[in-house]
């Protein structure tokens, strides 16, 4: 992008994500600046013939110099800017929570609280507002940093007003972008994905993990119109995470999965762990879970009841990222826990989950559950697979029942236990279960 006279691009291997940019007066233009506190000013009024339209965008500019906010606010607003100053970054940050900006200009090197701490604490309110940082001591670590927590450029000093007027000209028109997007988003009835940089996904991490709570649907048994156990399901009202897949996704990101994996046992316990007479807990398991020295400890709070919790591992994650995954599965075998494979026919197809859990239950996949009472294939894989199970002592429970036919034609097929909407959705407490 041309951002006009002065432009040096700083060859550095970080710069390829964010765009780190000397922004400097040309020796021709040295007369037509003024220099504000060593900022550089030009005043070219043909420099900016084809920004007026976006005169109206708000502008946060945060410099503990107060001479230079002065200066860069004078004449910021004199282009038809609507400019906020702050002397620091906890006025950065209050300015942040009380309205939008199109823009965060922010020096790096700041008391208290510099400009890539500000940039983690704005994401913590606005996951979309372009932050600039800039700093009059450019190292690789700042730069690195800026990428990871998703600067949209990282300014040296001295400044050039030309340039940084069309740097805001174009945060401004990404962040409009990024809003439009952001409302279709909601129109269409999709939520937002993951934070678009590091930062905003710690942001939206930390409110997933402050409201996290679980929900529970019963397992039963068809047959015998009984509730055999609940599984547990982690839920969390954040809009920015909208499902588990996208909260397990973002721990996998900030290598989060240890904190969010005893979370979720922690809050999925409580209700066991206060002498309810409750059946049998199933609740998921991460593989990498089974790295957790916390999963065997006698004090954690499964381990209380561990002869009332089945440890569901999915089929879709490869056991191979645990190397020693026999011991430790036995390890929790013999605190009393038993262990299920889950998602059977969806992940990885083949024998090793069975070889190396050894599991008690077996969860099929929804995806074989679905429409099985219309589908010939489906019955003759499911019938196999009861009776390997059956073979080899293992219960079965067929997810994702959604229909009478589909509840009629599994227990036909062997299966021993079910669950799916037909009986209950999953819920806070322990859900009622329609027969």
């Amino acid at each position: 992008m041309a951002f006009g006279t002065g432009k040096e691009q700083v060859q550095d291997p970080v710069s390829s994500g964010v765009e780190i940019i000397s922004l400097r007066g040309s020796r021709e233009s040295s007369e037509s600046e003024v220099r504000t506190s060593g900022v550089p000013i030009s005043r070219d009024p043909q420099s900016f013939s084809d920004l007026s339209h976006l005169g109206q965008s708000r502008v946060l500019l945060v410099d503990d110099q107060p001479e230079v906010l002065r200066g860069m606010e004078r004449l910021l607003t004199s282009r038809g800017y609507q400019v906020t100053v702050a002397r620091n970054g906890h006025e950065a940050v209050a300015h942040v929570i009380e309205q939008e900006f199109d823009v965060v200009l922010t020096d790096i090197a700041m008391p208290e609280m510099d400009g890539i701490q500000l940039l983690r604490e704005i994401r913590a309110h606005d996951l979309h507002v372009p932050v600039v940082l800039v700093t009059g001591a450019p190292t690789v670590d700042t730069a690195i940093q800026a990428l990871e927590y998703g600067a949209l450029h990282y300014l040296t000093k001295p400044l050039a007003l030309e340039a940084v007027e069309n740097i805001i000209h174009r945060a401004a028109r990404l962040n409009r972008m990024s809003r439009v997007k952001q409302q279709a988003a909601q129109l269409l009835g999709h939520p937002d994905g993951l934070g678009a940089d590091r930062a905003g996904l710690e942001a939206s991490f930390e409110r997933v993990m402050q409201k996290l709570w679980i929900a529970y649907q019963p397992i039963v048994d068809a047959k015998k119109r009984k509730v055999f156990g609940y599984e547990a399901l982690m839920r969390s009202p954040e809009p920015s995470l909208p499902h588990p897949g996208a909260v397990l996704d973002a721990a996998e990101r900030l290598g989060a999965l240890d904190r969010l994996g005893r979370r979720v046992r922690s809050l999925a316990a409580e209700p066991f762990t206060m002498g309810a007479d409750l059946p049998v807990l199933f609740l998921n398991l991460h593989v990498t879970d089974l790295l957790d020295p916390t999963l065997t400890s006698s004090r954690s709070p499964l381990s209380q009841f561990a002869q009332r919790v089945v440890l569901e591992i999915t089929e879709r994650s490869s056991l191979e990222e645990v190397k020693d995954a026999r011991t430790r599965v036995a390890a929790l075998r013999d605190m009393g826990f038993r262990i299920a494979v889950d998602d059977l026919g969806a992940g990885y197809a083949g024998l090793t989950s069975f070889a190396l859990l050894e599991p008690e239950i077996v969860k099929l996949d929804m995806s074989l559950v679905r429409d099985v009472h219309v589908n010939h294939t489906k019955q003759k894989v499911i019938r196999s697979m009861t009776a390997l199970c059956k073979d080899m002592g293992m219960m079965v429970v067929a997810e994702g029942v959604e229909s009478a036919q589909e509840r009629d034609t599994l227990m036909f097929l062997g299966c021993d236990l079910l669950q799916g909407y037909l009986f209950a959705k999953p819920g806070p407490g322990f859900p009622e279960v329609s027969w």
